[in-house]
């Protein structure tokens, strides 16, 4: 996932689709820097989990989603990630990640929602589904497939 900012650089939809797979891959092996290395210096991390953690639902700059992303996998003895989709615009260098977060004993549904400037992502935001709305009670594996959104471009 790493890469250098540079303002002329627009991500495809195969290269966001390859994002998508090295950022779930990079979480799955808990290996922050690379996530990190996705993100622009001054990039924004939106999330209702970091507010519980730090007080503020938004986190401004790569230091401060580090800082977050590190107490938060402390915390955490299991994590896994799984891809479910990925709906990218292309044009508007926008991509909507979907996939199962298992965090714990925990799983939900989740989408994250990319913003990517110069090939990095400049913003982010991370929505959660309710665990106890879940198919199983929110147990791993248990979770019916995602079905294609009409007129979305699915992965």
């Amino acid at each position: 996932m790493s890469q250098s900012e540079d303002p002329t650089v627009t991500l495809t939809r195969e290269q966001m689709l390859h994002h998508a797979d090295a950022w779930i891959a990079a979480w799955n092996r808990r290996d922050v820097e690379a996530v990190l290395s996705a993100f622009t210096n001054d990039a924004r991390f939106r999330s209702p989990i970091a507010l519980q953690m730090t007080g503020s639902p938004t986190l401004e700059g790569r230091p401060a989603i580090e800082a977050y992303w590190r107490a938060a996998l402390a915390r955490i003895e299991r994590l896994e990630f799984r891809l479910l989709a990925a709906i990218c615009d292309e044009q508007g260098q926008r991509m909507v990640v979907h996939y199962e977060a298992t965090l714990g004993d925990t799983a939900r549904r989740a989408c994250e929602i990319f913003v990517f400037r110069g090939g990095l992502k400049s913003e982010a935001e991370a929505l959660y589904g309710d665990t106890v709305a879940l198919p199983g009670g929110g147990t791993a594996g248990s979770l019916v497939p995602a079905a294609p959104v009409s007129g979305m471009a699915n992965r």
